[in-house]
């Protein structure tokens, strides 16, 4: 029997692959398709929803891996959908989380690839190929390996939203409801910044920043973040402080008192 430790040298073998496929379009004239929600409001992040060969051409490279090595295991991904997601380990793939990112030549994309054993994150992988870096983690523990060499991940102590520093992909993603409440948690923080996508949560595991607010998420967008910042030493949960896994309005923090924090101000807005 496998544990989630004997999948570490393969997950790197998706990110190799994944990697390949996504480089050779990105800051080229790649063509763009926009799979955007037909008849959403003008203010409606989801009304434009980019997607490229590169996007795709990952995806296929990292399940024909997938199937060839694991064929008794299943595939949750973006592009090309799920198959055997009821088996014991499914893999959740983000080939190119950030494609507005990529599209406009910004290295704040990156790779997820999460594993799933029976219903739960137990191992995920954020790679971006371009800078080199790669941040991993098993709930555990979590490392890092980049052009500095390799470390351990770990989050920083911030008890108090005062000293904290925010990270969301854009306010955009907030609808009328859910965006008093973020921006309540905005006014308070030291520093909020925007764009990140999946590398805002790895600059959280790593210690460089305390929060992240999401809304609108895909289980693809989060299963493989979730070991990493666990792994490292902080909290990953719904507004309603749920399991993340199927996505939805995502709260993650480095100090598990802050995460506490955040939780009662949002459920203070949204009442």
């Amino acid at each position: 029997m496998q544990k989630e430790q004997d999948y570490v040298p393969f997950i790197h073998r998706l990110a190799d692959a994944a990697g390949a496929a996504a480089l050779a379009g990105f800051r080229t004239s790649i063509h763009v398709d926009d799979k955007g929600l037909a008849g959403a409001a003008p203010d409606d992040v989801r009304r434009y929803d980019p997607v490229t060969e590169a996007d795709r051409g990952a995806e296929r490279a990292m399940r024909a891996l997938i199937e060839e090595t694991f064929p008794d295991h299943g595939i949750v991904g973006e592009e090309y959908g799920r198959h055997q997601q009821d088996a014991e380990h499914v893999w959740v793939l983000d080939p190119i989380d950030g494609t507005r990112s990529f599209i406009a030549g910004v290295p704040l994309w990156g790779t997820l690839i999460g594993l799933m054993h029976n219903g739960r994150p137990a191992l995920g992988m954020m790679a971006q190929p371009y800078i080199g870096e790669r941040f991993f983690g098993d709930g555990e523990s979590a490392g890092y390996r980049g052009p500095h060499g390799e470390g351990t991940l770990k989050t920083r102590r911030c008890a108090d939203l005062a000293d904290a520093i925010l990270f969301t992909t854009t306010p955009a993603l907030f609808d009328r409801d859910e965006r008093p409440a973020y921006d309540a948690v905005e006014r308070k923080v030291r520093l909020a910044r925007y764009g990140t996508d999946c590398y805002g949560y790895c600059m959280l595991a790593a210690g460089q920043a305390d929060l992240v607010i999401e809304a609108g998420l895909q289980s693809y967008d989060i299963v493989a973040l979730v070991p990493i910042v666990e792994g490292a030493g902080g909290v990953v949960t719904t507004w309603t402080g749920g399991a993340p896994t199927d996505g939805g309005r995502i709260v993650a923090s480095g100090d598990p008192a802050l995460h506490e924090q955040v939780l009662r101000e949002l459920a203070i807005c949204q009442a």
